[in-house]
């Protein structure tokens, strides 16, 4: 079997004296959607920020694409080819849509690239063409969101991170966000989604991860996780709308 694309090995984090995640280890193949499910406070955020470099582990590795990146600086993690979505999009709000979209395109280094790239995501994302000049600020949540995801696609990603996509979206916004990144995978794209919304995730992801208490307690496929009893009963109880309306399949 290859090697992951990402592998997180025995990682130990925390703020200060304050330990959040314990002995985490999952593992991101190539052309993969991987989700990390849980409660609010599980320290899903937390996983993800550390992979992008901060905090800093202080016990394990976080191995990406053959090189341990534990101790590297933010930037250079997003120059190797992870880029995220952060949870609460963080887009530049007094920016106008094409300003942030520039931004994205910083971490590629790729001028020559960068028309086909805004191509790209303006065709996943028609609404951000409309509102190229719009500032990002004035634009509606769900457009909102849409800017977060292309900021980070504009870097040329090997490895996507999605923090919290369905953050307070309605229901079909946030259908046409997970259409999109089912669109984004089978474009050949790697995503690893963090998501509360434990049923849009697990029905979109290949394997998932719960997490509690900043520990990784069960995996599986998304299929099985799904089935699973004690999922269905911690995560899934009052899922969101009848399963026509939210499935990803």
């Amino acid at each position: 079997m290859t090697a992951p694309l990402l592998a997180l090995d025995g990682i130990t984090v925390g703020y200060g004296l304050l330990p959040v995640l314990h002995d985490v280890s999952l593992q991101i193949r190539s052309g993969e959607i991987v989700c990390l499910i849980g409660a609010n406070g599980a320290g899903k955020t937390t996983t993800m920020m550390t992979i992008c470099g901060r905090p800093r582990v202080s016990h394990g590795q976080v191995v990406f694409d053959g090189t341990d990146i534990s101790q590297h600086p933010t930037h250079e993690i997003a120059r190797l080819g992870i880029c995220q979505s952060p949870e609460g999009r963080r887009i530049f709000a007094r920016m106008t849509v094409m300003e942030n979209l520039q931004m994205g395109a910083i971490v590629a280094n790729t001028p020559d690239g960068f028309e086909s790239d805004l191509a790209r995501v303006f065709a996943l994302f028609p609404r951000l063409a409309d509102r190229s000049n719009q500032r990002g600020g004035t634009l509606s949540g769900g457009e909102q969101q849409m800017l977060a995801i292309a900021r980070a696609l504009m870097g040329r990603p090997k490895l996507l991170l999605l923090d919290e996509p369905s953050l307070g979206l309605a229901p079909l916004v946030v259908k046409q966000i997970f259409e999109a990144i089912k669109e984004l995978n089978a474009q050949g794209l790697t995503v690893f989604l963090v998501e509360q919304n434990a049923f849009y995730a697990l029905k979109l992801a290949n394997r998932g991860y719960v997490m509690v208490n900043g520990r990784i307690t069960m995996t599986g496929t998304g299929d099985e996780l799904l089935a699973s009893e004690h999922v269905r009963e911690a995560y899934l109880d009052g899922a969101t709308g009848p399963e026509e309306e939210v499935s990803v399949s």
